[in-house]
């Protein structure tokens, strides 16, 4: 437990952390295990890790290549010393108590050799046996022995025993025969084997709902009815049809597509479940936006749904862009049937709002299906003694959200509840450091050592440069001409080596990357292929596991700045991507070896508000050994929190709020500044300053790492006569009095809650996530306090994501009313001699309606505070509304873009209590894999003076972002006066460089020469 009672019992913990399920939570959550100090088994049931992930073509709210962005961190995976993968293997029985637990596992035989195969795909050429396609659903076929996709980690063939000819039948062995590896081993057998660890995490993830399982939409009866999961192969440039968004049945391009929404979600009936599945709503609307970029003429997608579920940080700003930048239709109707046309078209009838039947036809008809939880990993908790709920998902409380009934034993994505990427991750880190809380004294003590390879000294050498152009399936391939591009590379100046990659960024071709640097003494390298905000880091570790420096490197994106953005002009994108090619290697045949200075971390951690989010942070920190600054802005702990009743779950949140605020109290390790502000911040990653003001005294603050977790507002509204009659209330207000019990309040005869008061408004864009749950969660109270109230919620979506799906049927079991408004019709809210009286048009009976409540409950945004100096402070960027933006919103939800500086709670955006205390420790988390190296390293690429020709204007001092450049004092002995910059702050954005009047700044990895001799290649 996070605030446990009492001592540590004494126990031997083992170093060791196993992870079951390999997908996006399962992969982060071993890193981050691993980067703590622990070595981690992953377990997979399959051949290879990624989950689903690697299936998606885009990502939403950005449309990221969800491969692109996903593969750096499958080889990352696979790369890790400490980091021990275990495939086509399952847990049996986990046996023993938190801190040594006894694992048995079988792993089921792959009949390939993974030490011998070299995966040239020769096997599974001369395969004669064709079988279904699961990563592409119904849509392609591949072979009995095969790779489920071409980066998958390991990337080594495996037989499927099911189809192999020789396993069923005792005929054929060509993968045997026609194998230059000999890695064909048809006697393979399975394995049991025991493994001894001191905590487990449960990353099983899910599967999409079958829609066979209850076919009311011809689903197994037509080819153009496809689930969800289809349509993201069908764009995906990896998929069966090479990213042309064509129509399965006849290939030919569609004109009219519809998404149908709650397929197997929010529904009763036999075969689906009652919960949303939170997802589906933004991919459906993803989709829809795609497959308009992809058609070639004016495509009409309509989305069917119930409600519109957008409620992630920059989801509803998606929503409003597909809406009205690319003309999505959004028809509020649930669908129950398809009815196939003559004309080879599916029609779809409905009633649209205006109460007019309507008969539709489309060319594809896209299931938007839900999450379930897989039997597998059901079972497994089952019979492991770790609870889970009416549907099979791992039960967890508000408080301690990512760990299981059974102590030592956590939860992360989608096993826990159905879940988009950016939340899986966050659980991932959060389970990772809760496993930490638990072996704390057993850190680094089964981890292994990475032996550096010795750097190839090459000064004196005639550059031998490499160029490896990639395909990226059809994403660059599709456009440009890669083997022109590459014969073209083979004749530049100084050009040792070319060649293409189907994917660059495959565990395979990285190492065989390193192969051929050495095979051919390259000593440098241009990988010509996506952007190096998501890839250098990858490339630049192939390079110094081959023995070169990492900066004697260039990326040069041939796909976002040019086979993307010129689709119908390939000739023209050829062009100009052997233009690209040519400017990187005239760059790169200049460049040097860079050096990264060695740092100290600083052992302390600093948390910036008090909040749940602040309080659950800093217990973090402090369970793991690490001394904690906690700061509070006002006289006490605890923040929104201190306001709400009840958790979702209905636990109590002030009885569990006083038991977290006095473990903090209580803990040595915590050091809690209440009144406190923030005045001064110096320093960087691993070695910052804080300067705090409190009531009587200034104090100075040292510490490694930064959590920023300062909270937000509720809106105080201008509007429905708050703050001028007291029977109009904010939910936090009703959640004071049912805190206070206050008697009034059961007293009440009629009840309306109004929603999205300040949100989803042109000035906050924005859903605030909590409110629909909230004020379900205070209708029922009040339901419980008085049966005989009428309550009414007046709504424009119900947002009750998630299993909160289950409180909003309750809801309306006991008798709540839910009334659809329009926002552009609004809501009229006035007094009638001493009554309230509130109109709206009820959208279903499009009527004029009128309502006297004696209690009017308005669900207010949450806000930003309107100025954040911490943003300027931490040098931390706040998005449009105000919150602050993560460093990526899929894979690196709680890092902020400075090092060292994390993001939870609120601050962060909207979100509710078990959401913000795994945000928290997630957090921390990120933050320990800082502390616990102990050492890091700045960037090569940094600005450097040249103190002779510096006039000492001070012109980078004032524009530098990031407060690098300083004045050296001038009773130095050395260019006093003259302007330094400091390496572990430098980002290396070059605009000291730019703003130089002297020209005594040169910024390294990108000095004159290096640009000059790019544009003249140009």
């Amino acid at each position: 437990m996070l605030f446990a009672v009492g001592e540590k019992m004494s126990r031997k913990e083992i170093g060791a952390v196993m992870v079951v399920g390999g997908g996006i939570a399962g992969m982060q959550a071993a890193l981050d295990a691993a980067d703590s100090g622990y070595y981690v088994y992953l377990v997979e049931r399959s051949s290879s890790i990624g989950g689903l992930m690697p299936q998606f073509d885009k990502t939403f709210p950005t449309n990221d290549c969800a491969m692109c962005i996903v593969s750096p961190k499958l080889v990352e995976v696979g790369r890790h010393i400490n980091i021990e993968l275990l495939t086509l293997s399952e847990v049996q029985n986990i046996s023993g108590d938190e801190g040594n637990f006894e694992v048995s596992l079988k792993q089921y035989p792959r009949y390939v050799d993974m030490n011998k195969c070299i995966a040239c795909g020769l096997c599974a050429e001369k395969c004669p046996k064709k079988v279904i396609n699961e990563y592409d659903g119904s849509l392609s076929k591949r072979k009995a022995i095969y790779v489920k996709y071409a980066q998958a980690v390991p990337l080594k063939y495996a037989i499927d025993p099911d189809n192999c000819l020789f396993l069923t039948k005792g005929k054929c062995r060509a993968c045997e025969k026609f194998c230059p590896a000999d890695a064909i081993n048809f006697d393979d057998q399975p394995k049991d084997m025991t493994l001894n660890v001191g905590a487990i995490i449960l990353s099983g993830g899910c599967k999409t709902y079958d829609p066979k399982l209850h076919d009311v939409y011809g689903y197994s009866k037509s080819s153009d009815i496809i689930t969800s999961l289809e349509f993201e192969r069908i764009l995906s440039a990896s998929g069966p049809y090479g990213g042309h968004m064509v129509r399965p049945s006849d290939k030919k391009e569609p004109k009219k597509i519809a998404w149908l929404q709650c397929i197997g979600s929010r529904d009763v009936h036999i075969g689906a479940k009652g919960y949303c599945s939170s997802v589906c709503c933004t991919y459906a609307i993803k989709e829809a936006m795609l497959a308009k970029e992809h058609s070639k003429e004016p495509l009409d997608a309509a989305i069917f749904y119930m409600d519109i579920r957008t409620h992630g940080k920059d989801f509803e700003r998606y929503y409003n862009r597909a809406r009205n930048e690319y003309g999505v239709r959004f028809v509020k109707s649930r669908i129950t049937n398809i009815v196939p046309a003559d004309s080879g078209d599916q029609l779809i009838r409905y009633l649209d709002e205006s109460g007019n039947r309507v008969e539709e036809k489309f060319d594809i008809i896209v299931l938007s299906v839900g999450l379930e939880v897989t039997k597998t990993i059901s079972s497994l908790a089952n019979t492991n003694n770790i609870r889970l709920d009416a549907y099979g998902f791992v039960k967890t409380n508000s408080f301690e959200p990512v760990s299981t009934s059974r102590p030592g034993i956590f939860v992360c994505g989608s096993f826990e509840a159905p879940k988009d990427i950016p939340s899986s991750v966050i659980e991932a880190s959060a389970s990772a450091g809760s496993a930490g809380n638990c072996l704390t004294e057993s850190r680094w003590t089964l981890t292994r050592q990475k032996e550096l390879v010795k750097e190839t000294d090459t000064r004196g050498e005639p550059p031998r440069i490499g160029v490896f152009v990639c395909c990226c399936g059809t994403n660059i391939a599709g456009v440009i001409d890669v083997p022109a591009v590459v014969e073209y590379a083979k004749n530049l100046k100084s050009v040792a080596y070319a060649e293409q990659n189907m994917f660059s960024c495959s565990q395979g071709t990285q190492d065989n990357m390193s192969i051929i640097i050495k095979e051919k003494r390259l000593n440098r390298v241009v990988v010509a292929a996506c952007t190096p905000k998501t890839h250098e880091p990858l490339f630049q570790e192939t390079l110094t596991n081959a023995g070169l420096n990492k900066y004697v490197f260039d990326l040069t994106n041939i796909r976002n700045q040019c086979s993307w953005v010129h689709k119908s002009t390939p000739e023209a994108a050829t062009e100009k991507a052997k233009a690209l090619v040519r400017m990187a290697v005239a760059k790169v045949e200049l460049m040097e070896p860079l050096r990264e200075a060695e740092l100290q971390v600083n052992q302390a951690a600093l948390v910036i508000g008090g909040g749940i989010a602040g309080i659950t942070a800093a217990k973090t920190f402090s369970n793991q050994g690490y001394h904690t600054f906690l700061i509070e802005k006002s006289d006490r702990l605890g923040g929104q929190s201190l306001h709400i009743h009840q958790t979702w779950q209905g636990e109590d949140v002030q009885q569990n709020l006083s038991r977290m605020t006095a473990g903090i109290r209580a803990d040595k390790n915590i050091d809690i500044f209440t009144n406190a502000e923030i005045i001064r911040t110096d320093g960087f990653v691993g070695n910052f300053k804080t300067t705090i003001r409190t009531e009587d005294k200034t104090e100075e603050l040292i510490h490694g790492v930064t959590i920023i977790a300062s909270g937000a507002l509720e809106l105080k509204p201008d509007q429905y006569l708050y703050g001028k009659d007291e029977r109009v209330l904010t939910s936090l207000e009703l959640d004071r009095k049912l805190i206070g019990n206050d008697p009034d309040i059961s007293q009440k005869k009629t009840a309306l809650f109004i929603q999205c008061v300040g949100s989803r408004i042109p000035e906050r864009p924005y859903c605030s996530k909590v409110c629909c749950t909230h004020s379900i969660k205070n209708a029922l109270e009040l339901k419980k306090l008085n049966p005989d109230m009428d309550v009414y919620i007046l709504y424009r979506d119900m947002r009750s994501y998630g299993l909160r799906e289950d409180l909003y049927r309750e809801a309306r079991e006991k008798g709540i009313i839910f009334i659809r408004y329009h926002a552009d019709q609004g809501i009229d809210v006035s007094l009638d001699e001493q009554d309230l009286k509130v109109r709206f048009t009820d959208t279903v009976i499009r009527r004029k309606m009128e309502i006297n409540p004696d209690l009017l409950v308005l669900a207010t945004a949450i806000t930003p505070p309107a100025k954040n100096p911490l943003a300027q402070q931490y040098k931390a960027t706040l998005n449009n509304d105000g919150f602050f933006m993560e460093a990526h919103i899929k894979l690196r939800p709680v890092d902020c873009a400075t090092d060292g500086v994390f993001i939870c709670g609120l601050a962060h955006a909207p979100k509710p209590i078990d959401e913000s205390i795994a945000q928290a420790v997630a957090a921390a988390t990120r933050a320990i894999t800082l502390l616990a190296r102990k050492t890091i390293y700045t960037s090569g690429t940094i600005a450097e003076v040249i103190p002779a020709a510096c006039s000492s204007c001070g012109v980078c001092v004032s524009i530098c972002p990031y407060s690098a450049p300083s004045f050296i004092e001038e009773t130095a002995r050395f260019f006093p006066g003259k302007a330094n910059i400091n390496p572990a702050l430098c980002k290396g954005c070059g605009l000291c460089v730019a703003s130089c009047r002297s020209g005594a700044i040169r910024l390294k990895g990108f000095d004159n020469d290096q640009i000059f001799a790019q544009i003249y290649a140009l």
